[in-house]
């Protein structure tokens, strides 16, 4: 049997999808059903379904950043409502999606599409952490003016408002309602949301490989697998291993 599981804040919305299911595919298991991204990936973390519908905006964490932290074997299907941005980039990806409101018609052809590719081997999809990318850096529906990559930061530590320079980070982390600035001989704070950086750091130089985790390619030591195959990155002058994301490994495939 195949398990799955629905995040969706409209719970009418996640009754309809889940009844929708029950009828077009009786032998899927709905195994919880999330109000909000933050429950929905404790959730995905807990019972790892082979599924995932994952609406797109909802109340602390939307369901890109939810399938950025997926780490084990869950296969995300994104809901939405008509969006011609993130439309285009699920397309372009080959990606799973619904639109809102829901139609059988289409339901039908993703479900078919989701059971074919459930009886392949997991494959680690470059498609989907491009995709990610780009939605997460370019808001979905609104088409922001490119401004210039970011160079420098301030943040305050001490007393002091430090000038610190964006080629000396090794990695940006999300801790709580600041993001950690790391670099070789300190650690600083800043509130800008890592979401925000990534769109303005030059996407040459940093790849964001968790949804709370940008690193810096220029520091970049190496890389390791453990015995579940997860990767882990090692950076100069951090001890501490980094673990990536899934829809981010195939970033390192040629490493």
């Amino acid at each position: 049997m195949t398990h799955a599981l629905i995040a969706d804040d409209e719970p009418h919305l996640a009754q309809h999808l889940q009844q929708q299911l029950a009828r077009l595919w009786p032998e899927l298991e709905i195994v919880a059903v999330a109000s909000n991204g933050i429950e929905a990936a404790a959730r995905i973390a807990d019972l790892e379904p082979e599924l995932a519908f994952l609406d797109i905006r909802m109340p602390g964490m939307s369901g890109l950043e939810v399938a950025q932290g997926i780490e084990g074997r869950t296969r995300a299907v994104f809901v939405t409502a008509y969006d011609e941005y993130a439309v285009q980039a699920f397309e372009h990806a080959a990606l799973d999606y619904l639109l809102k409101p829901l139609r059988t018609e289409r339901l039908q052809r993703t479900i078919e599409r989701v059971r074919s590719a459930l009886e392949k081997p997991p494959q680690e999809d470059a498609a989907l952490a491009q995709a990610l990318r780009r939605l997460m850096g370019q808001p979905a529906g609104e088409r922001l003016p490119q401004l210039p990559w970011l160079r420098y930061l301030r943040a305050g530590k001490g007393g002091m408002v430090h000038n610190i320079a964006v080629s000396e980070v090794l990695f940006f982390q999300a801790d709580d309602k600041y993001t950690v600035v790391r670099t070789a001989g300190d650690e600083y704070l800043i509130r800008t949301p890592i979401a925000e950086l990534a769109a303005r750091l030059d996407p040459d130089e940093f790849w964001q490989v968790h949804r709370g985790t940008i690193v810096n390619l220029a520091h970049l030591a190496g890389t390791r697998r453990d015995e579940a195959s997860r990767l882990f990155l090692r950076m100069r002058g951090h001890a501490v291993e980094l673990p990536v994301s899934r829809a981010y490994v195939p970033l390192f495939g040629a490493m």
